[in-house]
Order: C-alpha cells, then sequence, then structure tokens
C-alpha cells in the first residue's frame, strides 16, 4: 500500500494512534504529534466526530465524555499542516458523515474503525473521496471483513477509481488478553484477501506489535500517549507512551531488518565461509600413478577447492596419472 512517499513494499508504516488521548485539548494534540515525530513513527493518526452524530443522547456519561473530547474543523487542519511540517502522514478516522468532508481537504488517508465496518453509508462516503483507505477488523469474522471489501470496491468501480487500500487486524478490548492476540490472523487474512495486511494492536507491551512485524503486518498501529496515567480515560492503559513509542519504532525496523526478502539466496556475509564449510572430493589414501580410482579411493573433506560432492563418477574408473597422498584434492587433470 502507498501512502504518500511511504510504501509498505519498502516498509513497514509505523501509525502512532492518537485517538482521543489529547482529551480535547488542542495543545495536548499537538504536543502529541510532536512526540511522536520525535519517536520515528511515520503517521499520526486522530479521530474525527460530532458526538450528537454517533452517540444516542439517552448514553449520558459517553456523550459527556465525547464532547469534551471533540476538536473543532479549525483544529485538525492546524494539526494536520503540523503533522505534514513533520514529515508525518495525517490519518483520522470520521467517526460520522459530516466528519469525512470536514478531512477530505487535508487527510492522507481515511480509517474506518472496527466498529464502523458494516456502516454502509459512512463506507460509501469514505469510498466516494477516492482516497487511500485502511480498514480495521476488530469484531469483525471473514464473511464480515469481505462483504465491506465487496461493498468498498463496488463503490470505487462505479466511479471508476481504484485506490490504495489496507485491512488490519485488530481485537477490539481494551486491553486485549494475550493468548486471544490471534496473531496468526494476519497471514490468514492476507491469504484470503490478497491485499495488504497490517496490525491495530491492544495488548499491553510490545511483544505482539513486534510478533505481528515477524509474521507479515506491514502496518502498525499502536496507541500513543504523554503518559499512562494521564487520566483515567481508559485508552491512557493500553497506549506506548513515548519511551515505549520510540522503542517499538527500533524493535520494528529491527525485525525488518532480519526479515530479508521473499528469496532464499547466498547473503553476501557468506562469501568467505563458503569454502571452509563445503566438502571436496580427495583421495582416501596413498594411490600410487597408474592405480585405476575406485569408490573406496575417494572421500570428502573440508575445506573445498575441487570435485563437489556428487562429481565422484568423472573420476572413478579412471588412471590415476600421478602419485598421490591421503587427503589430497584430486581434479580431472590427475586421471584419464
Amino acid at each position: 500500500m502507498k501512502i504518500g512517499s511511504h510504501d509498505t513494499a519498502s516498509r513497514v508504516i509505523v501509525i502512532a494512534e492518537i485517538g482521543n488521548n489529547h482529551e480535547g485539548n488542542l495543545d495536548v494534540a499537538q504536543q502529541l504529534v510532536r512526540e511522536a515525530a520525535r519517536c520515528g513513527v511515520d503517521a499520526v493518526k486522530f479521530q474525527t466526530f460530532k458526538a450528537e452524530h454517533f452517540v444516542r443522547p439517552a448514553d449520558t456519561a459517553r456523550m459527556a465524555q465525547m464532547r469534551r473530547f471533540e476538536l473543532k474543523p479549525e483544529e485538525f487542519t492546524a494539526l494536520a499542516r503540523l503533522a505534514k511540517s513533520l514529515g508525518l502522514l495525517f490519518i483520522s478516522t470520521p467517526l460520522d458523515l459530516g466528519s469525512v468532508n470536514v478531512l477530505q481537504p487535508f487527510v492522507d488517508c481515511f480509517k474506518v474503525a472496527s466498529g464502523d465496518s458494516n456502516f454502509y453509508p459512512l463506507l460509501a462516503r469514505v469510498a466516494d473521496t477516492g482516497r487511500p483507505l485502511i480498514i480495521s477488523t476488530g469484531v469483525s469474522d471473514l464473511a464480515q471483513v469481505q462483504e465491506t471489501l465487496r461493498f468498498v470496491r463496488q463503490r470505487w468501480a462505479q466511479r471508476s477509481v481504484s485506490p490504495e487500500f489496507a485491512v488490519l487486524h485488530c481485537v477490539s478490548s481494551y486491553p486485549v488478553p494475550d493468548e486471544q492476540a490471534n496473531l496468526r490472523s494476519i497471514p490468514f487474512l492476507r491469504e484470503q484477501l490478497g491485499c495488504t495486511i497490517g496490525y491495530s494492536d491492544h495488548t499491553q507491551g510490545e511483544e505482539a506489535v513486534v510478533l505481528a512485524v515477524a509474521i507479515g503486518a506491514q502496518i502498525i498501529e499502536k496507541h500513543f500517549t504523554l503518559d499512562h496515567n494521564f487520566s483515567e480515560f481508559r485508552d491512557h492503559k493500553v497506549s506506548a507512551d513515548p519511551l515505549g513509542m520510540r522503542s517499538l519504532v527500533q524493535r520494528i525496523r529491527k525485525v525488518e531488518g532480519f526479515l530479508g526478502v521473499f528469496d532464499k539466496k547466498l547473503q553476501p556475509c557468506e562469501a568467505t565461509v563458503i569454502a571452509a564449510i563445503r566438502r571436496s572430493v580427495v583421495a582416501a589414501t596413498d594411490l600410487p600413478a597408474g592405480h585405476r580410482i575406485e569408490s573406496v579411493d575417494l572421500m570428502w573433506m573440508r575445506p573445498a577447492g575441487g570435485l563437489q560432492p556428487g562429481e565422484e563418477d568423472l573420476l572413478i574408473g579412471k588412471v590415476l596419472r600421478r602419485a598421490v597422498q591421503s587427503g589430497d584434492l584430486l581434479s580431472l587433470s590427475d586421471a584419464s
């Protein structure tokens, strides 16, 4: 998947999921963006919404919280400008239809939340923008993921567009118990869907993310906070703080180095040891000139430097032109 100048074919895209950890404070949001950049991530992600457009009024506690967490459209514009000035991609998850319109002028990529993978009016609105799209798959089984992609692709086809897109394996719990992270969904989804697959992490710690990259995740999304104890808001506890995010990015890049390429070829560091650990055909005992070579006259020893194992038949039955000692390398010029 390509987003701007970033391409998962060359390296993992790491997203710092700020989400609502700013709690409605623009200064905190800007500080989070700056800290994320210092940690070495590729992108920051927010949630964009009007509380009254996606929370039922009867849910008074939730409504009060989300109203407190709202940022204004002009504040998102400022955050996007800041992110891009720091070399970061700006991604956001719209949680209502109007927020798609707010984000469209400046967002680099839309993200659909796990809970909205069957919210078809929102999927249609996002798909119609033609912008790159990431879809999260928490609380969805394979059938729902396939239906979501079918709907989005059909919408794109109707408009003759073909944006970049990816699907993230996700388990929607805060935090996710280690034994339920189910990271094997990553290669499974890649096999079933044939597209870029990433991982949206809600576990505590770094292990799940590192393992996800090792088994093929090409996008990593990890919640990000200034401080795990910033407030009682649940997301802070499952987020990486600046120290943790910096460590996580470093570990991801190290794992990428370990993974290499999808191929099997000699590595440059092996060049100097090939001869030392390969074998060549040698004389098993002292043999005089004129001796007709038999299989019992041959053995295989390190280091290599002559005929390889499997080339014995080139010598067997031939007559030695010179006397050889036990362990001497044998070549085709030694016999006729």
